[in-house]
């Protein structure tokens, strides 16, 4: 979600990069609540977190506890950012009942990159 958002949010503005620890597919219900803002990130992935090492990350930022914890440090000079953010994943269900916890993750996450652009 953190990718699309901040696509749309910044045009070319920026290159980004989604990685992860435990790289994967993206939720179903995330797909949802991102088309219901405009976004599609249905051809999102998350790439292992060290096929960008030596890309010359400028910031690295992390969205929740367990990505803070184990996120390796990139080489170079990258500013790591931390923003504690509930990752709304819990299972591969896709059960319509969760679809709150990815709202609210996703407004957060568009809350936190606005700011970040301003500073920027």
């Amino acid at each position: 979600m953190a990718e699309g958002l901040l696509r749309a949010m910044a045009g070319e503005r920026f290159d980004i990069y989604s990685a992860g620890i435990h790289p994967s597919r993206v939720h179903p219900i995330a797909i949802r609540v991102m088309k219901e803002i405009g976004i599609d990130i249905s051809t999102h992935s998350s790439d292992p977190i060290d096929k960008y090492f030596g890309h010359g990350i400028n910031y690295v930022i992390t969205l929740c506890d367990h990505a803070r914890e184990f996120c390796p440090t990139f080489p170079g000079k990258s500013k790591k950012i931390h923003w504690s953010i509930d990752d709304p994943f819990r299972s591969w269900k896709n059960d319509h009942k969760i679809i709150g916890r990815y709202r609210k993750t996703r407004d957060e996450i568009q809350e936190r990159l606005e700011q970040f652009i301003k500073l920027i």
